[in-house]
């Protein structure tokens, strides 16, 4: 959890290893890293070897896993897959302001517009 982008760097630079960029993944509300980060490497082939260096390496008492990013999985129901998307335009509906000379529409609405 106290893991930083540095830190990362720093492994990897004394491994000889290189990435292109690193982010470390934080709770947008605390700032405190959720526990895992994003490295991406220049070559697919210094991603392997950060792959193969850093995959169950220790650290503190715990294991790091180190393995290439998944696309995200579309949420699904536990039915199956997902339901059909139908395309829809949002579209707030508006109503017309009544003028002030229409009358009111009910005794309700007649006595209320006396009162204002």
């Amino acid at each position: 959890m106290w893991v930083t982008a540095d830190d990362i760097r720093t492994w990897l630079s004394a491994e000889d290893l290189v990435a292109d960029s690193i982010k470390v993944i934080r709770n947008h509300e605390t700032q405190e890293s959720k526990g895992f980060a994003f490295v991406e490497a220049p070559t697919p082939d210094e991603m392997q070897a950060i792959i193969k260096r850093f995959d169950r390496a220790p650290l503190e008492d715990r294991l790091l896993r180190a393995n290439p990013a998944q696309p995200t999985k579309p949420k699904s129901g536990p039915a199956g897959p997902p339901p059909e998307r139908v395309q829809r335009r949002d579209v707030k509906a508006r109503r017309a302001k009544p003028s002030k000379d229409a009358p009111p529409k009910s005794a309700f609405a007649a006595e209320l517009a006396k009162a204002l």
